[in-house]
């Protein structure tokens, strides 16, 4: 193989512009929806609302920077990579100066040694929501912490168990499916409880300003302000394997250079060469590849917009019903005082927050497998090419050893807040920025003339230095907090 020949642009972003287009193009919506479901039933539901019921709508801001910087550009230049090159992104950080592969591992090792205090902090809040809606039902003997902790047992067992069984295509459905009620239910919800919007608005765009938590905030935040704004920024969005995933999906679309015919003989000789030199150069070929790169943008851009709309909805809500309130939202029972104080405002909202909380964790719970599985396959793979990696057979490991991870951390006495912050740091702040400049490294692997324009790679620039910025104060943070400072 000398030179590939970029295939043309086909599908309906090939078509003229019309309402049947306007319905093709939202059908692409599906990798990146998988990415904002996930972080969203990680962190909104939970993570920002508190952060709403203690700074208002001040911090808004944060949650738009964390929508922009990871939504847009750590996603977009991951999948870029890929669609363009049509290489997995880990067969060419094997290439690294180093010990073999030594990034690649680093990053899933990150996320792994945290990713059972992510279930945790996922599924025990949801296990206590659900002891207060069964208690009438259920025997008595044992006490209130004792069922939580085997109610969220069995909600991770069989979130597992289930995972085991579901398909990329059926997951990818289900969570197109839950972005859709995700939107529709927190946008009504936001509405009927008529936050300020010119306070929001004002909020949105104060970048920076960093607000005073009130006396009645929890001690902790009081006392870790910056590393509950951190905590906070990490949650938005979830965690790393989510967006290194992303281009595995990507090409499972056939999306760039994936769709080529000739697919398997490009990826041998992007693996036998220490440089992408198969993509040629002519003019024309290279205006077809950034067409071809129109299913990308268009995911991408609704991936980010409904992250941020669910995100921002959950905090307004925050803002406009529990600040005035004086919430402190402490311990476990985090979903269920939220919804005590949704049916003191108007029966209707209990059941539309049960409705988005419900969809938004589950879905999370189904997805991390699939996106924690592929993942290590890829990277094993791509480290250790001769080994045998059967999906399958990673997966039914994986899963008991998140079981197992859980299930310590869910009988353990550790507290709701440190549970978050160390996840939020290793697995979201840190991993994500070591991801971020990664990407930028993958961009500049490509010809010159097949590298992102110069705006996206100043976004690019910009981001790597906003996740290393919130990265380092959250290790800060961090430490000074366990070293009790």
């Amino acid at each position: 193989m000398d030179k590939v020949e970029v295939p043309p642009l086909k599908g309906v972003f090939a078509q003229p512009w019309s309402a049947r287009k306007a319905l093709g193009l939202l059908a692409v919506f599906g990798p990146a929806a998988i990415i904002a479901s996930v972080s969203i039933g990680a962190g909104e539901t939970i993570v920002v609302v508190r952060m709403g019921a203690w700074a208002g709508y001040g911090l808004l801001w944060l949650v738009l920077l964390s929508a922009l910087v990871k939504g847009v550009f750590v996603t977009y230049l991951l999948g870029r990579y890929t669609a363009v090159s049509g290489e997995p992104i880990a067969q060419r950080l094997v290439r690294l100066p180093g010990p073999r592969g030594w990034l690649p591992l680093v990053i899933v090792a990150l996320e792994m040694s945290a990713a059972p205090m992510a279930w945790v902090a996922i599924a025990k809040p949801c296990a206590d929501l659900c002891h207060f809606v069964v208690q009438g039902w259920l025997p008595g003997g044992m006490g209130e912490p004792v069922w939580e902790n085997l109610i969220c047992t069995g909600l991770i067992g069989l979130a597992l168990v289930m995972s085991l069984g579901l398909s990329f295509v059926n997951l990818e459905k289900q969570q197109v499916a839950l972005c859709l009620v995700m939107v529709v239910g927190t946008v009504a919800g936001t509405l009927m409880v008529k936050p300020d919007y010119l306070q929001a608005l004002a909020g949105s765009l104060s970048f920076g300003k960093l607000p005073d938590f009130p006396s009645w905030a929890p001690q902790d935040a009081i006392d870790h302000p910056l590393l509950t704004m951190t905590t906070t920024f990490g949650y938005v969005g979830g965690g790393v394997l989510g967006y290194v995933v992303y281009a595995s999906w990507i090409s499972m679309h056939g999306w760039g250079l994936t769709g080529h015919g000739q697919i398997e003989a490009i990826r041998r000789r992007a693996a036998s060469s220490a440089r992408i030199d198969y993509l040629p150069e002519d003019a024309e070929q290279v205006g077809r590849m950034r067409q071809l790169l129109a299913p990308l943008r268009w995911d991408v851009g609704m991936g980010a917009t409904v992250l941020f709309v669910v995100t921002a909805a959950f905090m307004l809500s925050g803002a406009a019903v529990l600040y005035p309130l004086q919430t402190r939202f402490e311990g476990w029972g985090l979903l269920t005082n939220q919804a005590h104080i949704w049916a003191a405002i108007h029966p209707a909202l209990v059941w539309i927050y049960y409705l988005c909380v419900i969809a938004a964790l589950w879905g999370t719970l189904q997805a991390l497998p699939e996106i924690y599985t592929r993942v290590i396959q890829e990277c094993f793979r791509a480290v250790w090419p001769d080994g045998s990696w059967d999906y399958r057979a990673i997966q039914r490991v994986l899963c008991l050893y998140l079981f197992a991870g859980a299930l310590v951390f869910t009988w353990s006495a550790l507290p709701f807040d440190i549970l978050v912050q160390i996840a939020s740091f290793v697995l979201a702040n840190l991993a994500i920025a070591l991801v971020m400049v990664a990407a930028l490294y993958l961009n500049f692997q490509l010809p010159p003339a097949y590298r992102t324009r110069l705006p996206m790679l100043i976004g690019g620039l910009v981001s790597a230095g906003v996740l290393w910025v919130v990265a380092g104060a959250g290790g800060w943070g961090l430490a000074a907090k366990l070293l009790g400072n």
